[in-house]
């Protein structure tokens, strides 16, 4: 009985008005960073050091509420933006303001409705709103890839000047990514590299459990097309490894076992290691390792060809200047494009330009962009640790936004996109009108930010306030702007937290022995 849990219980209102203080308190932290005038938050770390950030995500995770329910209507609304972030790499702050907004609208002007017709109200206007961003987005090039990065890393023009020109360095084919530097100065690096589908596997393997990455400097790069069914096939090289002090990245498919095993020697510190899957099965199989081994110099191990994993020698293993493994994938930095597959390109340049079926051209599309990737590194720099955090933030984030951008396209910002939606679209139950008035929050708290309190509504659909001039302008002439899909992300995933904390009658939260003063 000394390891029961007990329970305490809200129900009805008291449970929504606790989940809804939560709520409140984060929304209020998280949304003051909004904006072209949105404001730092000083947070403390466990270890009692003061960190300055205007990352709304890094503010929202930091939140612990006293309150176990509050802390659990403050934890739901995180998973919006959590989710937001991992689906476009950011509008977290935009997700949180929208999420509150919502819950606020619908518990306001819906208390008798039934929770099920709000919900099917609320996705039904979330259809409607996407359909109108879409129809008005812009797609991406030029200049204003350097706005989107420069709105993304919360209006830093040099910072979003360097990251564009990263962006238009690389291509559409190419990756770009991010790193420290040892200086004070902010630089871009190019260099050769290759995206590759497949990423962390297991956890265990992190470098970087936060960010859930897996990051090798120089390791050796060990590719097998069979299974590796047991640890003792490894012997050999991994006791190579070992003693040559070597990171080992490993390309196969492996037994459990295998995993198990070299999860455990990582975490002991007897061996730097991650592996990734193969490909997946296809006729782009052999393909896709032929040309990672080309890149890496490795020579690909098939035991089903007759080939002894017991047997691999430290000349069939491949190297590489980095390999960072994320749940998208595994960017692999070589030194410089070898000789034959700068062959291979030529050659493959030459069949697609001869290919007349859809399907070889996409297949060679895919092929040159494995093969001839560029990669962009951002080398964040700073005076300060404190600096180089929040800079870093912000570089991760505008990065993010940038690649959504170029993917999907881009709508007016500054919450304009929305405000247009909500004023376009005919609402036809009392549920969608909640969700289309909810929607105008982001430019309020915009407007909140910046300390402007009237204003002329735009006329015209892409119009709206600069809040640094206090003009009314075209905003994605201007290069105020914001990603379409980081705004469709948003709005999702905001309705869909916001749609299941209304139906919610009761919460069930752990009893705290000592809570303290509330």
């Amino acid at each position: 009985m000394s390891d029961t849990i007990v329970k305490n219980l809200n129900f009805g209102s008291d449970a929504k008005d606790k989940i809804f203080k939560g709520i409140d308190k984060l929304t209020k932290a998280v949304s003051s960073t909004l904006g072209a005038s949105g404001k730092c938050v000083i947070l403390e770390d466990n270890a009692g050091k003061p960190i300055i950030t205007k990352d709304g995500v890094t503010v929202a995770n930091t939140i612990i509420l006293l309150d176990s329910v509050e802390n659990m209507g403050a934890t739901l609304l995180k998973e919006a933006a959590r989710k937001t972030v991992r689906e476009a790499g950011d509008g977290t702050t935009t997700a949180t303001v929208l999420a509150h907004a919502i819950l606020h609208e619908a518990s306001n002007n819906l208390q008798n409705e039934n929770p099920r017709v709000i919900k099917q109200g609320i996705d039904l206007a979330v259809t409607k709103v996407i359909k109108f961003l879409e129809d008005n987005s812009t797609l991406v090039d030029g200049d204003m890839i350097n706005n989107v990065a420069t709105i993304s890393s919360n209006n830093d023009k040099s910072l979003g000047n360097l990251i564009g020109e990263a962006f238009k360095a690389v291509g559409n084919t190419g990756i770009v990514s991010m790193e420290e530097s040892t200086e004070p100065e902010t630089t871009v690096e190019i260099v050769d590299g290759i995206h590759y589908s497949q990423g962390l596997r297991q956890i265990h393997f992190a470098t970087d459990s936060d960010k859930t990455k897996a990051e090798l400097n120089n390791p050796l790069v060990l590719i097998v097309e069979s299974e590796i069914p047991n640890i003792r096939k490894m012997t050999t090289i991994l006791e190579y490894v070992i003693k040559n002090n070597k990171p080992l990245l490993i390309i196969a498919n492996c037994d459990q076992q295998v995993y198990s095993a070299l999860a455990m020697n990582k975490i002991k510190g007897n061996i730097k290691v991650n592996i990734i899957d193969s490909p997946i099965f296809g006729v782009t199989r052999k393909e896709v390792l032929h040309d990672l081994a080309l890149l890496t110099g490795a020579t690909v191990i098939n035991e089903d060809l007759g080939d002894d994993i017991d047997l691999i020698e430290p000349e069939h293993l491949g190297t590489c200047v980095k390999a960072v493994s994320t749940n998208e994938g595994t960017i692999i930095q070589i030194d410089e494009t070898p000789e034959e597959a700068k062959e291979l390109i030529v050659s493959l340049e030459e069949k697609l330009k001869n290919a007349k079926l859809p399907g070889f051209k996409v297949a060679y599309e895919k092929r040159l962009a494995r093969l001839s990737a560029k990669m962009a590194i951002v080398k964040v720099g700073a005076n300060s640790e404190i600096e180089l955090k929040e800079k870093k933030d912000r570089v991760e984030d505008a990065i993010c936004a940038t690649k959504a951008a170029i993917k999907e396209g881009i709508v007016p910002g500054g919450g304009i996109a929305l405000l247009n939606a909500s004023e376009n679209i005919k609402a036809n139950n009392a549920s969608e009108q909640a969700l289309l008035t909810a929607i105008k929050s982001p430019f309020a708290t915009i407007l909140s930010n910046a300390g402007i309190e009237k204003y002329n509504s735009p006329k015209n659909i892409g119009e709206g306030l600069d809040v640094v001039t206090g003009n009314m302008v075209n905003m994605i002439k201007a290069g105020i702007i914001d990603p379409l899909l980081v705004t469709k992300s948003a709005l999702i995933n905001a309705a869909s937290v916001a749609t299941t904390i209304l139906s919610t009658d009761c919460v069930i939260n752990n009893l705290r022995a000592n809570e303290g003063s509330r």
